[in-house]
């Protein structure tokens, strides 16, 4: 098996979870913080159903530079949220094919103007944006479950759906 045929299931199992996960994300709460420091929900969000776009971005480009604009849809609401993460996915998931397995050793670079934080091969990119994802969406369930919004489950049922008992 290729790397790419193995992440390949790997961002497509994340994705199932990640849909359910956004699809709980409450619009009336999109400002909700639990904490000064946290982001807020919709940013959460935005960033969740971005991060799939990521694996395009990694084949596509040499870097990101924060220091230059980066380009997100405005959401509104939970159709705004759930679409672009569909269209993220689909960006991410039309290039996990086998061409692209001679990229993975190539560099990437993670700068913002001239400060580089990183620059890595491509295979430990793609890692690092489904791992992003993940992350994310844990803290996510954080939110949602101090809100006393269920949690679905991710790698098994969750205390929420009752299969515990």
């Amino acid at each position: 098996m290729t790397f790419i045929e193995f992440f390949k299931r790997q961002f497509m199992d994340e994705a199932t979870t990640t849909r359910k996960m956004l699809a709980r994300v409450p619009e009336d709460q999109f400002d909700y913080k639990p904490h000064a420091k946290s982001m807020d929900m919709k940013r959460l969000a935005t960033h969740i159903a971005d991060l799939p776009g990521w694996i395009s971005m990694t084949f596509n480009t040499d870097e990101i530079d924060f220091a230059q604009p980066y380009e997100q849809p405005v959401i509104n609401s939970r159709a705004d949220l759930i679409s672009y993460f569909e269209k993220r996915y689909a960006e991410g998931l039309a290039t996990l094919i086998p061409e692209n397995e001679k990229q993975l050793e190539k560099p990437w670079t993670l700068r913002n103007g001239a400060t580089i934080y990183a620059t890595n091969p491509k295979i430990e990119v793609l890692r690092m944006s489904l791992s992003q994802q993940i992350h994310h969406r844990a803290q996510l369930g954080v939110y949602l479950r101090l809100l006393g919004i269920p949690i679905p489950g991710s790698y098994g049922p969750s205390a929420d759906e009752n299969s515990f008992n």
